[in-house]
């Protein structure tokens, strides 16, 4: 009780908008860390196995866009709890 008065008082905004907040920056990070580990292991499977560049493209841009999906679905429902 005395963190959640002390948080609001000095921040001036409430527990559930801090928490949306630090939820949409969770989620945001995360994808770009689930994207840049999916560029990084195609680069490198690309490298390995030139002649299935193609293939191996259409499966990262389409685990790239799911990945999205659910980070711009984290997203909204973190506005959403505002």
């Amino acid at each position: 009780m005395l963190l959640t008065s002390f948080l609001q008082a000095a921040t001036g905004i409430g527990l559930g908008t801090l928490g949306a907040a630090i939820g949409a920056g969770i989620a945001a990070v995360g994808a770009g860390i689930g994207i840049g580990k999916i560029g990084a292991s195609s680069m490198d499977a690309i490298a390995r196995q030139p002649e299935a560049a193609n293939n191996i493209r259409m499966t990262m841009i389409i685990a790239a866009a799911l990945i999205e999906g659910v980070a711009l679905f984290a997203v909204v429902v973190c506005f959403l709890a505002l």
